[in-house]
């Protein structure tokens, strides 16, 4: 009987897409989202590229745009428009997504995160943040309006599942 061989690519997409959910589901129940699971998109993405070696200018590319990212977002971070683990999801995105679909990605990402906003903003989206939060949907700068941090680990996580699953059904 011959023994059928497992080709690893998929297997490390497998594990990239399940860790982006993951990070997703994370992120909008708790707003956190940990280093241990952004420590195994690194790892994975790193098996990934010894077993499915690109040129070494690729590389270096893909390398090079997710640290722009990481210190695009580090800036975003220090004035407090972003979350922390944000920016890491959103660097090792970048690193998965590679070099040439970075651009879609972010774009992606400030659409959904949007998009996202925009439905936290209704009254399901507030019942939904506030049962998160733990908090009443009150105003909180005299206009009435109701603040919610947005899970933009969510947006990052479905941008990047876009733009690097994508090329592989193509």
């Amino acid at each position: 009987m011959p023994v059928m061989a497992i080709l690893p690519h998929p297997v490390w997409l497998a594990g990239f897409s399940a860790l982006m959910i993951a990070a997703a589901f994370i992120d909008l129940r708790r707003l956190v989202i940990p280093n241990p699971l952004i420590g195994g998109l690194c790892v994975l993405w790193l098996l990934d590229l010894e077993t499915s070696p690109p040129a070494i200018s690729v590389a270096l590319a893909t390398i090079g745009c997710a640290a722009a990212v990481f210190a695009g977002g580090a800036v975003l971070f220090s004035r407090g428009l972003i979350g922390g683990g944000d920016v890491k999801l959103l660097a090792v995105a970048s690193l998965w997504a590679g070099a040439d679909a970075v651009p879609p990605l972010l774009v992606m990402t400030a659409l959904i995160g949007g998009l996202l906003a925009l439905f936290l903003l209704t009254p399901l989206g507030a019942r939904i943040a506030s049962r998160r939060t733990g908090a009443a949907p009150t105003g909180s700068r005299g206009n009435g309006a109701h603040q919610a941090p947005v899970p933009y680990g969510v947006a990052i996580a479905a941008a990047a599942l876009a733009a690097t699953l994508r090329p592989h059904f193509s």
